[in-house]
């Protein structure tokens, strides 16, 4: 089936008015939620969606094969050990073929926000009839939750085959370079096969950590695209935004669509004069698109969003936050991009398609509500810029009528001013410890909390289960109808943990 017209209406598939999907889309169970994007011929073609999150594989032996692919894979060194350059990669795209090179893609860099606008990018190319492939990182649970297909994670099966694929490559391109491939180039290189091999239409992809020796950037990205950048990952990236942006700029390429979130100054001039020097075309939050006006609903918020075609009225988001409202900006005015739209042709995208894709974008992890009375919300947090975005969203969309915090973060993150944010909206933390080995140490974890929060506002609880108990049981203190509720943050790795404790997986 020939992919829609972005511009026609999505007939048949858009029934009744607004407010029914606003009500089918805010009382569904999230446990339940797809993304419903991809091809309809595609997908059924491919079997039922599968759930954003998996869980392990039921059939044992698949199970024995996957722990043995991640066995392996964890022999390798890991997402925060690098040797800044794309000379690996680019030697192992070279002998699988350059699978990259078969397929259109959007690439997606910046400091926060990366992997929801991710998520809106693949459901609104599938809205309109795109298979998609999106890669994203890290994974909340499974391994298997960084390779999408059709909306959808790839099945173990199929990342079992993949990496068995590719594993001869790796090994020689291991034997010929100094040092081997690392986890994230292995996952990289997994990644673009797989969308080769599916074949997909379009590829939406997320950089690891910053942009020109990132492992992804072997693709020449259609479309580039910049969330809000702030400091992270110093140690490797830079001391200030600008250098930051320096960075990040390198996944625009030649004559590409560059999409810019709104930007500190000094980060936005670098990525402007990147853009001039190769040709590029520049759209900006603020100016050339963005969000005319948002309000608070239930399950979510209601937007309206200027694009680069027009505007974009009555638009459900069941994602909570400012942040989230900007990122749907940005991921509309991609996807606008991608289709030409303020360029080649000046009308908007279909607004009942671009409707229905939103009311349908899940992103696990971001202030997802796992538990109630009392409420327990997940938030994959790890920097100071996106613990202030989660307290401001939490204060929006949450009555609570007290907050106490569970807190595990990693050990190379600026742990004070993440812990400084969320300082006004707790009113007791609880500090704990996930199972990485990149966790920070608990006591040391808990000291800092202690300068911040003051001693009697601090409990230590090493185990993350024991915290997650104590969390609760301070909840539960003010009575079953109090209106209080525990936030689970710091990282993605006690994220996942916490939702797989709470029977979300």
């Amino acid at each position: 089936m020939p992919p829609r017209d972005p511009h026609d209406s999505f007939e048949g598939d858009f029934e009744g008015d607004f407010d029914d999907i606003v009500e089918a889309e805010t009382e569904r169970d999230p446990d339940l939620a797809v993304i419903e994007a991809g091809s309809r011929t595609l997908r059924t073609q491919g079997g039922p969606a599968q759930a954003d999150v998996p869980g392990r594989p039921e059939d044992p032996e698949v199970d024995r094969a996957l722990r043995e692919v991640e066995a392996e894979l964890a022999t390798r060194w890991g997402e925060t050990k690098l040797e800044p350059s794309v000379t690996r990669i680019t030697a192992l795209m070279d002998v699988l073929g350059e699978p990259q090179r078969s397929y259109p893609s959007i690439h997606i860099t910046g400091t926060n926000g990366k992997t929801s606008t991710a998520r809106m990018v693949e459901a609104l190319l599938g809205a309109f009839d795109l298979r998609t492939g999106r890669y994203t990182s890290p994974h909340v649970q499974s391994v298997t939750e960084r390779i999408s297909l059709d909306g959808a994670p790839i099945s173990a099966e199929r990342f079992i085959e993949t990496y068995q694929d590719i594993k001869p490559y790796v090994e020689m391109v291991d034997s010929r370079q100094e040092y081997r491939l690392s986890f994230f180039e292995v996952l990289t290189g997994m990644a673009y096969a797989a969308f080769a091999d599916a074949p997909v239409d379009v590829a939406v992809v997320e950089v690891g950590m910053g942009g020109s020796w990132d492992a992804t950037n072997v693709i020449d990205g259609d479309v580039a695209v910049v969330t809000p950048i702030d400091l992270d990952h110093t140690d490797r990236l830079g001391e200030t935004t600008a250098a930051i942006a320096g960075e990040k700029a390198g996944i625009i390429k030649q004559d590409a669509t560059v999409i810019l979130a709104q930007q500190p100054v000094d980060a936005a001039q670098v990525l402007l004069k990147k853009a001039v020097e190769v040709d590029g075309t520049v759209a900006r939050e603020g100016l050339e698109f963005g969000v005319v006006a948002r309000q608070v609903a239930v399950g979510g918020q209601l937007l309206t969003l200027r694009g680069l075609g027009g505007e974009y009225d009555q638009v459900f988001l069941p994602l909570h936050g400012p942040y989230q409202a900007h990122n749907a900006a940005v991921a509309l005015a991609a996807v606008e991009a991608f289709f030409g739209v303020g360029a080649q042709r000046p009308e908007p995208l279909a607004i009942d398609t671009v409707r229905k894709a939103f009311a349908a974008v899940t992103s696990p992890g971001r202030l997802e509500v796992v538990r109630r009375s009392p409420t327990v919300v997940l938030d994959a947090a790890h920097n100071p810029a996106g613990a202030r975005a989660t307290a401001e969203a939490v204060g929006e969309a949450f009555d609570f009528s007290r907050l106490i915090g569970v807190v595990g973060a990693s050990g190379d993150k600026n742990v004070r001013g993440l812990l400084e944010a969320f300082e006004p909206i707790f009113a007791e933390v609880v500090i704990t410890q996930n199972s990485s080995h990149r966790a920070m140490d608990v006591d040391e974890l808990a000291a800092a909390a202690v300068e911040v929060f003051g001693e009697d506002r601090v409990q230590v609880e090493p185990q993350l289960p024991d915290a997650l108990e104590a969390a609760i049981t301070l909840a539960e203190e003010e009575g079953e109808f109090a209106g209080a509720g525990v936030l689970v943050t710091g990282s993605v790795i006690t994220v996942g943990e916490a939702r797989l404790l709470l029977g979300r997986a």
